[in-house]
C-alpha cells in the first residue's frame, strides 16, 4: 500500500510540480522521491517534524485536487494502456512490418518528451 502511494505521489508530482511553491516542492520531493525521513527534512530546514509532516500532507491533498480537476495523470495512464494494446496487436498481427513499428516507436518517443 505504501509503495503504491509513493508511486502515485511521484507521478502526480511529475505532472503538477510546477504548480507548487518552492517549499512544497522541496519537502515533497525529499520525502517521496528521495526517501528522506521527516526528521532529516526538519533538520535540513530548521523546522519541526510536525511542520514538515503538515506541509507534506497538505501538498499531497493539493496534488490530488489538481488531478481531480485536470486529470493529467488519469489521461496519461489511459493513453498508455491504449498504446500498449496497439503495440500488442501490431506485434501479433504485423510482426514483420518494420515501418509500422517505427511509427509506434516515434509515437512513444513523442509521448515521453
Amino acid at each position: 500500500m505504501e509503495i503504491e502511494k509513493n508511486n502515485r505521489v511521484n507521478s502526480l508530482l511529475e505532472f503538477y510540480e510546477q504548480l507548487l511553491t518552492p517549499k512544497q516542492k522541496e519537502y515533497i520531493t525529499l520525502y517521496y522521491a528521495d526517501d528522506y525521513s521527516l526528521g532529516e527534512i526538519s533538520e535540513e530546514f530548521y523546522v519541526s517534524r510536525q511542520a514538515v509532516y503538515d506541509n507534506i500532507k497538505r501538498t499531497v491533498k493539493i496534488l490530488e485536487k489538481y488531478e481531480q480537476q485536470l486529470h493529467l495523470l488519469r489521461n496519461f495512464e489511459a493513453r498508455n494502456a491504449k498504446f500498449d494494446r496497439i503495440q500488442a496487436y501490431v506485434a501479433k498481427k504485423y510482426p514483420e512490418d518494420t515501418q509500422l513499428k517505427r511509427f509506434l516507436a516515434d509515437l512513444e518517443q513523442s509521448e515521453e518528451e
